[in-house]
């Protein structure tokens, strides 16, 4: 039996599609309604080296709401900024040691709303990302590449446990839909 020959569209779309750098080389880690806030979801993008990349989650409410961000800030407090962190060294040196929820950035949106993006693990704060702060909408149109909050280093000894208390992908992706359910069945 004689098969048609496939179009070049069809013969595309039978292709696998090529995953990304991040799907390659990192595993997704969540963190859901960070400090009981709802929908104020992040995510931690962990390398095999340990490092790992802090962004907005997908389910976030600045992205899910297509708020104008107006600025974003590393100016924790009078006396802590994260733009002052300089790291140097074998030993990063200069490093600012993170805890689980120390803050690293504000994002303040045009409707007034603000946003505090946390570390979500433990470790030295080995940068943050400044061009987020020249062109705060990178944050909404590249979360989990160009518009990553900063790069944290946990502890050697640490880097195991660092993902308790972390949900998988398919973890979130039920809380994320328990959370859908849950307010179109009050609405």
């Amino acid at each position: 039996m004689a098969t048609e020959p496939e179009t070049p569209e069809a013969a595309l779309a039978a292709e696998p599609a090529v995953p990304s750098l991040v799907d390659r080389y990192f595993t997704r880690w969540y963190k859901a309604d960070v400090k009981g806030k709802p929908c104020e979801d992040h995510c931690i993008l962990q390398h095999s080296n340990r490092i790992c990349v802090i962004t907005l989650a997908g389910s976030h409410l600045v992205l899910q709401s297509g708020k104008a961000i107006k600025s974003i800030f590393y100016q924790i407090s009078t006396n802590c900024s994260r733009l002052q962190n300089k790291v140097s060294g074998k030993f990063k040196r200069g490093a600012q040691f993170l805890t689980e929820l120390a803050p690293l950035c504000k994002i303040y949106c045009s409707d007034g709303e603000e946003y505090t993006m946390s570390s979500c693990v433990r470790g030295w704060l080995m940068e943050v990302n400044e061009s987020i702060l020249h062109k705060p909408s990178i944050l909404q149109e590249k979360p989990s590449t160009e518009g990553y909050t900063a790069v944290v280093l946990p502890k050697f000894e640490e880097s195991k446990s660092i993902t308790e208390g972390l949900l998988t992908q398919k973890q979130y992706e039920e809380v994320v839909v328990k959370s859908i359910n849950a307010t179109t069945a009050t609405s």
